[in-house]
């Protein structure tokens, strides 16, 4: 029960940090893309300034410059921004692990879509993040790439098929993630295997009295460029897993390929004010209306069957253990009086359309599946009910524990 506890709180520990090297990781490349675009003309060109700008911040004035390849020589103090890209992608990584791979029956894997065993949803889970590197970059250096605009716009078709591939292998919930790690991982490893490398040869050749090819500042600009298009996306993804109406529609992969557009409409409104090129309101309406369109997705069915299969010997190892634990049926009908109402196919609470967080507790091969979210959520704390509307006794939270401690025994 001790270990329960304290694997809920390194979940927590870990999604806490990749929150944090997210922020940093965004805010960064975000502030540079608006500095490149903003830059105006320098007097300092001969020199190999291409552009240069005043900035105010927290009553300070900055006077920052560019050089198109380099510098004549190699400053003493280079701060390089690479460890908030590493550090959200390994924090990520690691919250996939104890997230979606530790907990693969409840989370990863939905018989009703793809009846696999774990160790074949993760080894496709992983394959995939490779594959989309490996395929992405080797696009992205053939001939074909050479055309910014032909390779996002094909780009963005291989992130549609792999939103529609993953929701017809995982549940809703980890296809969303799998689509937002699969774009990361491609992010971060432009990151690592790209952009820092292309860097440490300029910096190597200007050690070394050469002059920088500019080629290698081209690749880290197109790569960087991509990133920029796909972190909102990403954080969509990342949120999803709060909302059901995303993630358990019937057409969820569509409503994924549409964020990606959104995301490019959004970005394409703050990069064009950046280069001073105006004010492009009318990629708010685009937004807006792409928008709507998820809405109207999101109500056009709900994935899955009707109610998961009622024979309880179908389900995993873990949840036959509690739903053969002693006083399941007790608890089921317990779960059935204070969180059905709620936690439903369509629930019947005023004003809510969809279960919270897509779970549903109105079967009893249900119930057994989500034990520790009931004992986690009604038994070792009060958080369900919320406000305990339902009123339920501290005897029926006892019963919940106990039951939950038959469970993990047996």
């Amino acid at each position: 029960m001790l270990s329960a506890i304290l694997f809920e709180w390194l979940e927590f520990a870990v999604r806490w940090v990749h929150v944090i090297t997210a922020i940093a990781w965004i805010g960064s490349s975000f502030y540079f893309i608006a500095l490149d675009l903003g830059l105006r003309a320098s007097s300092d060109r001969r020199k190999g300034v291409s552009g240069e700008e005043w900035q105010v911040h927290g009553g300070g004035f900055y006077f920052i410059q560019k050089y198109m390849v380099a510098p004549a020589r190699m400053p003493d103090d280079l701060i390089w921004f690479k460890w908030e890209s590493y550090s959200t992608w390994l924090s990520g990584f690691a919250l996939m692990i104890l997230v979606y791979y530790l907990g693969a029956e409840l989370y990863l894997i939905d018989p009703n879509i793809l009846d696999i065993p774990i160790w074949a949803g993760i080894a496709i889970s992983l394959g995939s993040m490779v594959f989309g590197w490996v395929a992405y970059d080797l696009i992205c250096k053939s001939k074909f790439g050479d055309d910014n605009t032909r390779l996002m716009i094909f780009l963005y078709i291989i992130l549609v098929v792999m939103a529609w591939a993953y929701t017809q292998v995982f549940t809703g919930r980890a296809a969303f993630l799998h689509l937002g790690a699969f774009t990361a991982t491609v992010m971060t490893a432009n990151v690592f295997l790209i952009i820092i490398p292309n860097q440490k040869i300029v910096v190597q050749d200007l050690r070394a009295d050469r002059t920088p090819d500019a080629k290698y500042g081209k690749i880290a600009k197109q790569r960087s460029t991509h990133n920029n298009y796909l972190t909102l996306p990403v954080l969509f993804m990342m949120l999803a897993n709060h909302y059901p109406l995303a993630f358990a529609s019937e057409y969820n992969w569509l409503i994924a390929a549409l964020v990606f557009l959104m995301g490019v409409t959004i970005r394409h409104f703050f990069n064009t004010m950046h280069a001073r090129r105006g004010m492009l309101w009318w990629t708010w309406g685009a937004t807006a209306a792409l928008f709507a369109a998820v809405m109207w997705l999101s109500t056009a069915g709900i994935y899955g069957q009707d109610d998961m299969d009622e024979d309880l010997s179908s389900l995993g190892p873990v949840a036959q253990r509690f739903a053969s634990a002693e006083g399941f049926e007790d608890i089921h009908e317990l779960i059935t009086i204070n969180c059905s109402m709620c936690h439903a196919r369509e629930p019947v609470w005023d004003g809510m359309a969809s279960p919270p967080k897509g779970v549903r507790l109105e079967t009893a091969a249900q119930v057994a599946t989500h034990a520790k979210e009931i004992w986690l959520q009604s038994g070792v704390t009060h958080a369900m009910p919320p406000a305990n509307l339902t009123y339920m006794e501290e005897e029926a939270r006892a019963a919940i524990r106990a039951w939950y401690a038959a469970g993990v025994e047996g």
